[in-house]
């Protein structure tokens, strides 16, 4: 692994594999927008939980923030009983492939699941690293400064 990678990350395992393909037939079942198009949901998330079940939720694009396609697939989770994820990824639609949570996620999963697997791309290919990794220095509204 290249150095300006986090410690934490790896190569994809087999599940992590898995969970792309979740996230992937997710989004291509439920994208509105053709190739190059836009629309409402564009985004796939697929989320794995300690007990091994996979949940899945789209995007909800809108220009007021709706919400991104990872926090719909943790409240789906949720809504289910399971209360410890232990990885999740989004894709694209239209092939677009995997990509890196946006700064909102990123806060969100340091928070909440800061030992949950994010697979990510990298120079090096698809890997993934721990949501506490993704936001060095980050804000903590826990912390107080002088």
């Amino acid at each position: 692994m290249a150095t300006n990678l986090p410690p934490s990350a790896r190569p994809l395992s087999d599940h992590e594999l898995d969970l792309i393909k979740v996230a992937r037939a997710t989004i291509d079942a439920a994208t509105d927008a053709g190739p190059g198009e836009d629309g409402i949901h564009t985004m796939g998330a697929a989320v794995r939980t300690v007990d091994g079940r996979t949940f899945s939720g789209v995007n909800l694009f809108h220009f007021t923030g709706g919400p991104c396609a990872e926090l719909v697939a943790l409240g789906s989770a949720r809504a289910a009983g399971a209360t410890q994820p232990t990885h999740i990824v989004a894709v694209g639609n239209h092939g677009r492939g995997v990509k890196s949570p946006c700064g909102r996620d990123r806060q969100i999963f340091a928070d909440y699941f800061p030992s949950m697997r994010v697979i990510m791309p990298a120079p090096e290919g698809l890997v993934s690293v721990l949501a506490s990794d993704l936001l060095p220095l980050g804000f903590s509204y826990q912390e107080e400064q002088i």
